[in-house]
């Protein structure tokens, strides 16, 4: 987890090493350099030696600020244009000042924290395997969170990295481009990978791991309650989001 980030919204950061490709998933905020530390703490090879890819679950800020410090980067196709061009309405920038306990450098201001642009090396689509040599991530098209949210998922040890499909909470379905209807249909999918076995430990965004039974029932609650009156306050509540994001946005943009 990311250091001086005192906050609800502190994402989890995965490294998994394979014998020929290391992946990072998610990046945090990116107020220090997430690389430079994993090899100052021995946790990756010798820069060269074994190329080192981000994977962003979505671009949401907690998980995708720190993308601008590695060299490849793969997003979902779906949020592509949106980490190309910085767009931090998309990517829901909400940072306040007393959630940082160490500004990364004199004179720093919350205010000021933007998402910067990144290319994406790599585009992702539902059904992509990610090679790391002596194991493979499956990527899962879950949107609903996010139009572009994906899962990644280890078949041979039974393990999903479910960044913000599905936490341990409550699901965030009343972001700009939350969808209910994606995440009922996102979520009838994760209650099919433990009906087939497929998932034993889940890897979350937030928050501990857990494992298939309770995954199921996150899963299946949610459903269960994505009726009418939740679709009416989700709907408000997207509405009053979606101003206070333009709102802090365009502050951003003209300091």
């Amino acid at each position: 987890q990311e250091r001086f980030y005192e906050s609800g919204n502190r994402a989890n950061i995965w490294l998994v090493r394979g014998s020929q490709r290391d992946v990072v998933i998610d990046a945090g905020l990116g107020l220090r350099s997430l690389p430079e530390y994993l090899r100052d703490a021995g946790l990756l090879a010798p820069a060269g030696s074994r190329p080192l890819l981000a994977v962003a679950t979505h671009v949401h800020f907690d998980h995708s600020g720190g993308l601008q410090h590695f060299e490849e980067v793969a997003v979902h196709s779906a949020e592509a244009a949106a980490l190309l061009r910085g767009d931090n309405y998309e990517a829901v920038t909400w940072l306040s000042q007393r959630e940082v306990a160490r500004p990364p450098r004199p004179g720093w201001s919350a205010r000021q924290f933007r998402v910067p642009p990144v290319r994406p090396s790599r585009l992702l689509q539902d059904g992509d395997v990610i090679n790391l040599g002596d194991r493979q991530l499956t990527v899962m098209h879950m949107p609903g969170h996010s139009r572009g949210s994906i899962c990644l998922h280890d078949k041979d040890r039974k393990i999903l990295f479910s960044g913000d499909v599905v936490y341990d909470g409550s699901m965030i379905d009343w972001l700009p481009y939350s969808r209910i209807s994606d995440y009922v249909a996102s979520c009838r999918r994760l209650m099919e990978l433990v009906d087939s076995g497929l998932v034993e430990k889940v890897l979350p965004g937030h928050f501990n791991m857990f494992g298939a039974e309770r995954l199921y029932r996150l899963a299946s609650n949610y459903i269960s309650q994505a009726g009418v009156c939740h679709k009416i306050s989700t709907c408000a509540m997207r509405s009053i989001a979606s101003i206070a994001l333009r709102v802090a946005n365009s502050r951003i943009t003209t300091q």
